[in-house]
C-alpha cells in the first residue's frame, strides 16, 4: 500500500477533481422558445447549456452560443422548451397500484362501473380480490351512492372493493363484507361512516375511516409489487411532462423503496416525500430528521396530516350542515387534541407541515393550531401548507399570507366539482371554495398538483383548468365562478418555481438558471400563445431530469 503525505494527497485529489469535471458532458440544446421564471417575471430563451445535471447559462434570442468542442448540440426545432412541471400533491404509490387495477375513472353509471369490474376480473382470473378506483356516483344519471346488489350478481364468490375516485369512499361487495364480518350491528368507527339502508342494513359504501373495517381482509401487496409500482408510476408521469412529485402521506416502508430506488439510479422523476401521520413508529422517523439522497432524486422534509374527508362523499368538516343533507356536517378524522399533537411535534422537530383540510370547519381549525404553534416555536421558516385548501370562510383568506401558510390546491378539483359543489355548500359558502384569485390577491403562494390518482395526474390539465375554470368541452361559458381564474403566467408559476418552493426546492429546481438542475420539458405547443381552450390537449415530446432525457414520444413510437 502507498502512503501519500498531505501535500501529494491533496494533489492527487486536485488531479481526480480536475479529470472527473472534464469527463462531465457539456450539452447545448439551441433553437427553442423558451419560458422560465426570473424572480417573479417570466423570461424567454433559446438555448440552454448544462453540464451533467446543472444548468450553464441560458441564451437570449439573438446572443451569440459559446460551444466547446466537445458539446452535444442538439436542435430543439423551434419546439416550447419549460422548466420541469412540478405536481405538489400527488399519490405515486396509489397511482402506480391504479395502472394495475380496475380503472373506474369516467364510468358513466353504476352499471357501467360494474362491467368494468368483469372485464378486469375475466384477464385476471388468479386475483383473490377485485381491486379498483374511480368511480364518482355525482357524475352518474342517479347522483346516488352504488350498492353491493349491483356487484353481487356479477361477483357471488369473489370480494370486490372498489375505491371512490377521491379515495374516501369505498364500495364492497356481499362476500367483501361477509369475509369482515360486517352486519347491520356493525358500528362505524369515529370519522368513518357505513351507509346503511332503511332496514339497517349495510349497503356496502364505506367513509373514510370505516374503509378500515374492510380493507383489514384484504393482503397488502408484497415490498416487491410496491417497487414496481413507484417505478410504473414515474415513468408514466414523467411521459405526462412531471418532473418532481411532492408523494403527500408515505410510511416507511415506501420511503425505504425511495432511498433503495435512488441508490440504484432507477428514479425516473424527483420525489418530495410526506411521512404520513400516524403511520408506524413516525415519531422514531421525525427524531432522524430530514433527508436528502445523493443527487437530490429524493427528499424528506414534511409530514402529511389529515383533518378531515372530501366533499363529494360529504365527509369535509363543514361549520354548518351541507346545504343538501340537513343534520350532516362532515367528518374529522382527529380530534383536537390529537391533531395539536401531531403538528406540535413534527414542528418541534423541524418538519414542514402539510395538512389536508377541505371543509371550513377543518381548515379553520389547521389555521388555528397552525397560528398557535408558530406562535411558540421558531418554525416560521418551514413553510407550513395546508393541502386542498378547498372551502374557506371569507375571513380565513388572508390568514394564509400572515402566518406565511401556503395553500397547496389542485385546479381540476374545481373542474370535477362543478356539478355538485353548489348543492353541498350553498350559495354564499360557495364563494369561499377553490378560491384561487382570492387567495393571490391576499399575496398566498399556490402550490399547484392534482391528487392523483384522484384527478388525472396530466399537469396540463391543470394547467387549463387554472386559466379557464372550464371542462375539457369549454364549460361552463366563461368558466365556473370565472372570477377566480388564475393568468396563464401564474398557473405556470404554479407548477413550477412557487410548487418547488413549496417543497423547500426552489434553490434547486423550479426554473432554468444557472446553478440550477436541468429538469426541463419540450413539446410542439406554446401555452402563452395557443388558445386556452386547447391546453389541456398538449402534448410533450421530451422530458428531461438531471440533464438526462428520461422520456421521448419518438423512442415511444419507435417501439410500438
Amino acid at each position: 500500500m502507498i502512503k501519500l503525505n498531505k501535500l501529494q494527497y491533496i494533489t492527487a485529489l486536485a488531479t481526480l477533481l480536475i479529470s472527473t469535471q472534464s469527463l462531465a458532458q457539456t450539452t447545448l440544446i439551441k433553437n427553442v422558445n423558451g419560458y422560465t421564471f426570473n424572480g417573479k417575471f417570466l423570461e424567454k430563451f433559446s438555448a440552454i447549456t448544462f453540464t451533467h445535471d446543472t444548468i450553464d447559462k441560458i441564451y437570449h434570442q439573438g446572443e451569440t452560443l459559446d460551444i466547446a468542442n466537445d458539446t452535444v448540440i442538439i436542435d430543439g426545432q423551434g419546439q416550447t422548451m419549460l422548466p420541469g412541471l412540478i405536481d405538489a400533491h400527488g399519490h405515486v404509490l396509489g397511482y402506480g397500484h391504479s395502472l394495475m387495477r380496475v380503472d373506474l375513472l369516467n364510468s358513466t353509471s353504476e352499471h357501467d362501473a360494474v362491467k368494468r369490474a368483469k372485464a378486469y376480473a375475466y384477464i385476471n382470473p388468479s386475483l383473490g380480490w377485485i381491486l379498483g378506483r374511480g368511480w364518482n356516483q355525482v357524475q352518474w344519471p342517479s347522483n346516488t351512492f352504488p350498492s353491493a346488489k349491483s356487484l353481487d350478481k356479477l361477483f357471488p364468490d369473489t370480494p370486490v372493493w372498489l375505491r371512490r375516485v377521491d379515495g374516501h369512499a369505498g364500495w364492497a361487495n356481499s362476500k367483501a363484507m361477509a369475509l369482515a364480518g360486517i352486519s347491520s350491528e356493525t358500528k362505524a368507527p369515529k370519522g368513518g361512516e357505513i351507509i346503511k339502508d332503511k332496514n339497517g342494513q349495510p349497503t356496502g359504501v364505506f367513509i373514510d375511516n370505516a374503509m378500515d373495517l374492510i380493507t383489514v381482509s384484504i393482503a397488502k401487496p408484497s415490498r416487491a409489487e410496491d417497487k414496481v409500482a413507484l417505478t410504473k408510476a414515474m415513468q408514466s408521469l414523467a411521459s405526462l411532462g412531471l418532473t418532481s412529485v411532492h408523494d403527500a402521506g408515505i410510511d416507511q416502508q415506501n420511503m425505504a423503496l425511495y432511498k433503495e430506488l435512488a441508490s440504484e439510479d432507477n428514479m425516473t422523476i424527483r420525489i418530495n416525500g410526506m411521512l404520513y401521520l400516524p403511520s408506524e413508529n413516525w415519531q422514531q422517523q421525525l427524531k432522524q430528521g430530514p433527508y436528502r439522497s445523493e443527487g437530490d432524486m429524493f427528499a424528506f422534509n414534511s409530514v402529511k396530516i389529515q383533518a378531515d374527508g372530501a366533499l363529494g362523499s360529504r365527509g369535509a368538516s363543514l361549520i354548518s350542515d351541507y346545504s343538501d343533507h340537513a343534520g350532516h356536517n362532515g367528518l374529522l378524522l382527529h380530534d383536537y387534541e390529537t391533531l395539536k399533537q401531531y403538528i406540535d411535534v413534527s414542528m418541534a422537530a423541524g418538519f414542514q407541515v402539510n395538512t389536508h383540510a377541505i371543509g371550513d370547519n377543518a381548515n379553520k381549525l389547521i389555521l388555528d393550531l397552525y397560528q398557535q404553534a408558530i406562535s411558540e416555536s421558531k418554525t416560521k421558516l418551514l413553510r407550513h401548507r395546508i393541502e386542498h385548501a378547498q372551502v374557506l370562510r371569507l375571513k380565513d383568506i388572508p390568514r394564509f399570507s400572515s402566518l406565511n401558510v401556503i395553500a397547496s390546491m389542485q385546479a381540476t378539483h374545481a373542474t370535477s366539482d362543478k356539478n355538485m359543489a353548489v348543492s353541498r355548500l350553498g350559495e354564499q359558502r360557495i364563494l369561499g371554495a377553490y378560491a384561487w384569485r382570492k387567495l393571490l390577491d391576499n399575496n398566498v403562494i399556490i402550490a399547484a398538483g392534482s391528487d392523483f390518482p384522484v384527478e388525472s395526474p396530466n399537469p396540463f390539465y391543470g394547467l387549463h383548468a387554472s386559466i379557464t375554470r372550464q371542462d375539457h368541452k369549454s364549460l361552463p361559458t366563461g368558466g365556473w365562478y370565472g372570477d377566480e381564474k388564475m393568468s396563464r403566467v401564474e398557473a405556470l408559476r404554479s407548477f413550477t418555481i412557487d410548487a418547488a418552493y413549496a417543497g423547500h426546492q426552489d434553490k434547486l429546481i423550479g426554473s432554468l438558471v444557472p446553478g440550477k438542475k436541468a429538469d426541463f420539458i419540450l413539446l410542439a405547443d406554446d401555452i402563452f400563445s395557443m388558445q386556452e381552450s386547447q391546453i389541456w390537449q398538449s402534448q410533450v415530446s421530451q422530458t428531461w431530469v438531471a440533464g438526462k432525457k428520461v422520456f421521448s414520444v419518438a423512442d415511444v413510437a419507435t417501439t410500438k
